[in-house]
């Protein structure tokens, strides 16, 4: 599903250490709440999340800390770079994710934006647990090892 997926939208931001940091159980597909510029801004591709998360507000879901750059044309009706920007779900997804990230300790990370088939910012959102630096080494070298072995069976 995902290879399919992955051809009909375009990737703006991408934050790849999260499946690093983070143990990744779910995925969630998430509207964006974006003004005019910051559209704009995000079609030319220079957004980052790699800091940012996912957290409560009242009872609605809001994107915190990402970082979407100024539009150069539009002068004085600009956005603010960081501002909190509210996350679209269903009532039932927000109320999961929230129960998650209270009760049972996890973080709701944000994955990647992009423009689905329809041309909408989208946000893929990830419930994840925090992992240790014996797992995030333990990855490391399940890595390098797959990597090694694309190489032997390459050479012979």
């Amino acid at each position: 599903m995902a290879q399919k997926n992955a051809h009909s939208h375009r990737v703006v931001a991408d934050n790849r250490k999260a499946r690093f940091n983070y143990a990744i159980s779910d995925t969630y597909e998430a509207g964006i709440v974006l003004t005019g510029t910051e559209v704009k801004s995000l079609r030319s591709g220079k957004a980052t999340i790699g800091e940012s998360y996912a957290g409560p507000s009242g009872e609605e879901l809001m994107l915190y800390n990402a970082y979407i750059p100024e539009y150069l044309q539009a002068n004085r009706f600009n956005h603010e770079p960081r501002r909190p920007r509210k996350l679209l779900l269903h009532r039932r997804e927000i109320d999961k994710l929230l129960g998650a990230t209270q009760r049972e300790g996890y973080t709701v990370v944000p994955l990647r934006i992009y423009f689905n088939e329809r041309g909408r910012a989208k946000v893929e959102l990830g419930l994840g647990k925090g992992k240790k630096l014996h797992d995030k080494r333990e990855t490391e070298k399940k890595r390098d090892w797959d990597r090694e072995k694309a190489r032997i069976l390459k050479g012979s």
